[in-house]
């Protein structure tokens, strides 16, 4: 079967190793799939989907967005018409990104018959979901979210889908999110009574709740004052946190390792007991499901989709959104209750294998199986 992905950018998001693992897995599962990039891309990402196995063509050469209503219908008709030339797809999945409703209506005026959309946010994004409903109810066979609260969020009602779910002419469900195909966690068994390392995987930027990561380490510090803090990624935020620590008396007890590639983070997550995600909005949370693949016990904010992969008091903590002291006194009674901590651990490695890339591949096969029967 041959397959067209389209995605908006090719950058260094968790959209885009969320969709190269949607590639990868109908790759594996003997699909044939040319993914289409309409604006912005990085070589790097680029390079990483070829290696998939997946031929990328990028729309725009220089990677520009195109703005105005008619300039944009007309490159992203033009671009598709000409995929579509040589490239006759079976199925189109499209990644509903802004603009997403878009190039679902091309490519069904273009004669692709067979559509499914990915949204990869809740709903509340969008200002209206009429749209959306439109596309649903009369152009998509399916449309899939990434957890069950976005797709409650969208149609008002969720189902979690399995190999056991019937397929109708239009449909909408759940397929959780998946670690990355080349992700393996690395854990060495922590030493009786040494100290807690805390880390941050993550966008150094205001939407991931970083501007809170100092001031509750500040806080735990008072009390563990041999806890240490690891920050990987960078952002908008770097220099206003280093200013953070500076203030707040916290520097010399945290490691900055910058933007780290994503074979590399296994390693990291290897030094850190505990992560923190304080983020304030969070589609599903990749670096959640990452860290209890190593082992981490997570500390996340009750918000997005984080209550559906951060099982609360069972594989890790849910904090208050906002709240610099919970997320403080979450951490602090871990690090002070280390049976608890082991605990958390050793289930979260249990809790974090329904997030398989083998059981998503299984699922999408089976999904594609369906449609095209």
């Amino acid at each position: 079967m041959k397959v067209l992905v389209c995605i908006p950018c090719l950058m260094t998001g968790g959209t885009e190793i969320q969709t190269l693992n949607l590639v990868s897995a109908l790759i594996q599962g003997g699909h044939t799939v040319k993914t289409v990039c309409y604006f912005e891309h990085s070589n790097d990402m680029v390079k990483r989907y070829e290696s998939a196995g997946s031929e990328v063509i990028c729309l725009s050469e220089t990677g520009t967005r195109i703005y105005g209503g008619w300039k944009n219908i007309i490159f992203l008709y033009k671009g598709l018409k000409q995929v579509l030339k040589t490239f006759k797809p079976d199925v189109a999945h499209v990644q509903y990104m802004a603009p997403g409703a878009l190039p679902i209506i091309l490519l069904k005026i273009l004669g692709v018959h067979e559509i499914i959309a990915t949204s990869h946010t809740p709903a509340d994004i969008y200002h209206s979901l009429t749209l959306i409903h439109f596309l649903q109810k009369y152009i998509l066979r399916a449309f899939t979210c990434i957890t069950e609260l976005a797709e409650k969020s969208f149609f008002g009602s969720s189902q979690l889908y399995s190999e056991k779910t019937a397929v109708k002419k239009r449909n909408h469900f759940t397929i959780y999110n998946a670690l990355p195909n080349s992700f393996s966690g690395i854990r060495t068994r922590r030493k009786s009574g040494s100290s807690i390392t805390i880390g941050v995987v993550s966008r150094l930027e205001t939407i991931k709740g970083m501007d809170m990561v100092i001031p509750a380490f500040s806080k735990v510090l008072e009390h563990h004052p041999d806890t240490r803090l690891i920050i990987v990624g960078d952002g908008s935020l770097n220099e206003f946190m280093h200013k953070q620590a500076e203030e707040t008396g916290c520097a010399t007890n945290i490691e900055w390792a910058g933007k780290q590639p994503q074979e590399n983070l296994p390693v990291w997550y290897a030094k850190m007991d505990i992560v923190l995600m304080p983020s304030r909005s969070e589609g599903f949370g990749l670096t959640a499901i990452e860290a209890m693949a190593c082992g981490c016990v997570v500390v996340a904010a009750d918000t997005g989709g984080l209550p559906e992969v951060v099982k609360d008091k069972e594989a890790g903590l849910l904090h208050k959104p906002e709240s610099i002291d919970d997320i403080s006194e979450k951490t602090i009674s871990l690090i002070e209750h280390p049976d608890l901590l082991k605990e958390y651990s050793g289930k979260a490695t249990e809790y974090v294998k329904r997030f398989s890339f083998d059981n998503y591949a299984k699922l999408f096969k089976n999904l594609y199986d369906k449609i095209t029967a």
